[in-house]
């Protein structure tokens, strides 16, 4: 079957749109690099698009009517929003989900430590990720430092031309022919992702450090002086102590904005597109919504790259919990209503798919391989080996997809990921299939997929917006 390249069928109107997309999301995964700032960005963007806080109109008592739009945080780390439709709720909804976290090095709560006159964060790595790749890279640290009494410190370092960055080192390779020998899920262990951030020394002399009050970075320079300024400047500069790190999330990041790649400039080259390739079309098509028979739910949410588990994970009670909420405020309350709503809703999982790359097109059944370029790409199955751990769509439902993205003047593809045992992955759509809806994942095609910089094409990011706002409307 021919596979369309979606570049082939551009006007110059439609170059403009893709090139003007493009350059909004690379804004976007330039700024947001964590599923807090994400969930931030998403709020901040909703509410000048006229959407509301649940909470803020349940607590004014208001009924929720067709065209009214609402959102609702979850720990600030997971967002939905709803643009009511005219018909009933209990007719189901038309569902985008997507996820806002990214493999990344998070650091563990007692990280630092002196060695050799350096100063280092001890960390622990988040999501399935070739540990090899993370070294000798700029990084930056994104996160939270929340104390005793609830204030936050917020931090971002290592992203302004100003900042210094961070990095994990590697042995040289005068002395690595041990290492070398490794097997490549070894060359470079998990407990040596220790992040590098401080080597010069706090100077005090030893009758000043004697005297100092225990605890404070004076007395601690007497045995570990380069530890010790670090948590000087925690103090001073971030307004947090070495304690407060039991009570942070720290995420460690590649450092630097998202690009244009090639010499065409076709291809985003940027950290975090599994899956912020497929939340921020998602975000946009939400947004630009127009009058909608069915509701519309765009879903964001956290922890989808460790099994999506805990309270901000898809598995967590707040989709289901947000939904009757809503369902309550817009006057169809009642459990039975919520079943019958969830069971006739469509949704699209948007996650990404692996792109057929040339040097490693072996892993790759070509015929059913994700292709960059050619625009939108719908996984019937995931999971591995035998559809282990899939969310395998209906024949019918694919159908209907079909009809709606020719609706829409979509290019769109299927495909696989991988060969048949070469490996595989899964994504949030067979927890919401639970419900009895029909999900399919649908997303754009990715190159390294997981590395700290991941490769996408323009053109499937437009097909992506254009197929996510087709879905809402027709679906």
């Amino acid at each position: 079957m021919e596979r369309k390249n979606a570049w082939k069928a551009y006007s110059e109107e439609d170059l403009v749109k893709v090139e003007n997309l493009a350059n909004s999301y690379i804004d976007f995964i330039s700024s947001c690099k964590t599923e807090r700032e994400c969930a931030a960005y998403v709020m901040e963007t909703a509410r000048a698009a006229g959407y509301r806080s649940l909470e803020e109109v349940r607590a004014a008592g208001q009924a929720l009517k067709p065209g009214d739009r609402v959102y609702a945080s979850n720990y600030d780390k997971s967002v939905m929003l709803v643009q009511i439709g005219k018909k009933p709720l209990e007719e189901g909804f038309n569902i985008l989900g997507a996820h806002i976290d990214s493999p990344r090095l998070d650091v563990k709560q007692n990280p630092l430590y002196e060695q050799n006159d350096f100063a280092l964060l001890d960390t622990h790595y988040y999501g399935g990720v070739k540990k090899y790749q993370w070294v000798t890279v700029p990084l930056a640290i994104h996160g939270v430092v929340v104390k005793k009494d609830g204030t936050k410190a917020q931090v971002n370092v290592g992203e302004d031309a100003a900042d210094p960055a961070f990095c994990v080192t590697d042995l040289l390779i005068h002395l690595g022919a041990d290492q070398l020998k490794k097997d490549g899920g070894h060359v470079v262990e998990g407990e040596d992702l220790d992040v590098l951030v401080g080597g010069r020394p706090l100077v005090v002399s030893e009758e000043d450090a004697k005297a100092a009050p225990k605890g404070s970075a004076e007395a601690m320079a007497a045995k570990e002086p380069v530890k010790a300024a670090i948590v000087k400047l925690f103090r001073e500069k971030y307004g947090f102590d070495e304690e407060d790190l039991l009570s942070a999330e720290l995420e460690v990041v590649p450092s630097g904005r998202a690009r244009s790649c090639g010499f065409d400039e076709s291809m985003v080259l940027g950290y975090g597109q599994d899956d912020r390739v497929c939340s921020y079309p998602s975000l946009i098509a939400q947004l630009q919504a127009g009058d909608l028979d069915r509701t519309a739910i765009c879903l964001l949410v956290d922890k989808e790259e460790i099994g999506s588990v805990g309270a901000t994970g898809m598995t967590s009670m707040f989709f289901e919990n947000t939904v009757a909420e809503i369902m309550a405020l817009a006057g169809e309350e009642g459990d039975l209503p919520l079943r019958r709503a969830l069971a006739a809703s469509n949704m699209l999982s948007s996650d990404v798919s692996a792109g057929i790359d040339p040097l490693y097109a072996n892993a790759f059944d070509v015929k059913n391989a994700g292709m960059l370029g050619h625009g939108l790409v719908f996984n019937k199955y995931t999971g591995a080996r035998g559809k282990s751990g899939s969310n395998d769509a209906n024949a019918e439902y694919m159908g209907k997809i079909r009809g709606i993205m020719d609706a829409g003047n979509v290019t769109f593809h299927t495909c696989e990921l991988g060969k048949v045992d070469q490996g595989g992955g899964g994504t949030i759509a067979y927890i919401l299939a639970k419900y009895g809806m029909n999900v399919i994942d649908c997303g754009v095609p990715v190159l390294s997929m997981h590395a700290p910089w991941e490769v996408t094409n323009k053109a499937d990011i437009y097909e992506a917006l254009k197929g996510y706002s087709a879905f809402l409307q027709y679906a």
